[in-house]
């Protein structure tokens, strides 16, 4: 391919072009990742310390170069250390996007392409009575809905059921004196598997201070986990519905149940 020379001295092309995109678009998506925890500081610190050692090689400062190089080698060992959780986010985020998700998930390649049009089914006028019902009486509640994700580990956490899914079974569950309200519920299709059960939490120090620890928890639980997760606040009763860490509030029962409609069909 043809390529320009600027400067005289410095060929650019079309491939030049696409490799600084693809990574400006990698690094864009790094920061996103790391945006709101004490990671992005360190970001800062090591491509600081990157563009340095390029900078003493760009003016062939030799000891300089040597002594910066020496400390990215090891660098990059530490790094894996330091961004642990950070390297597990994003490589569960690519598994968790579109294509690998679904030659994963239950239907696998099949699925994919096509073969099986298969959804989530779930009884969203029961979900939604129940869910209404607790936010009258203010009772805090947090209930996940697995959709292509295996939450074995996370059933395993708590206590595990194998019941049909009832307005009235929920909202005993979550009752403030229940032995299971504590923790959260997940629901495989119309089926509760398991109650009192424990999900991860996010990382993100940059959430509103009206965030109590359900929503630090569905927002954890969704950005590792291909699920949706419903909170009911025990302060204020407000409901919340969580996809990928994005909270959206519906504004009413018809709101919140088309919501969550289109996140189990997506």
């Amino acid at each position: 391919m043809g390529s320009i020379d600027f400067f005289g001295f410095l060929p650019f092309g079309i491939l030049d072009l696409i490799d600084i995109l693809l990574v400006s678009f990698l690094l864009y998506k790094l920061y996103e990742l790391i945006r709101g925890t004490i990671a992005i500081r360190i970001f800062f610190g090591v491509l600081s310390i990157y563009l340095l050692w390029l900078t003493v090689t760009a003016l062939e400062m030799e000891l300089m170069r040597q002594i910066f190089r020496q400390f990215i080698n090891v660098g990059v060992i530490a790094l894996i250390i330091v961004f642990q959780q950070e390297i597990r986010r994003f490589l569960l985020a690519i598994g968790n996007s579109g294509f690998f998700r679904n030659i994963g998930a239950r239907g696998g390649l099949w699925t994919y392409l096509g073969k099986s049009d298969q959804k989530v089914s779930t009884n969203l006028h029961s979900l939604s009575e129940a869910i209404y019902n607790l936010a009258k009486q203010k009772m805090g509640a947090l209930i996940v809905i697995e959709r292509n994700a295996d939450l074995q580990s996370i059933i395993d956490s708590g206590r595990k059921m194998n019941a049909d899914m009832n307005a009235a079974l929920l909202e005993s569950i979550f009752f403030k004196n229940s032995p299971l309200h504590d923790g959260a519920v997940v629901m495989r299709a119309n089926k509760i598997v398991g109650a009192s059960c424990m999900l991860p939490l996010t990382q993100k120090h940059n959430l509103p201070s009206a965030y109590g620890m359900r929503h630090k928890a569905a927002i954890g639980a969704t950005e590792e986990l291909d699920v949706v997760a419903i909170i009911v606040s025990e302060e204020t009763g407000e409901i919340s519905v969580v996809h990928s860490g994005i909270v959206d509030t519906p504004s009413d029962k018809l709101a919140f149940r088309n919501r969550v409609q289109e996140l189990l069909t997506l």
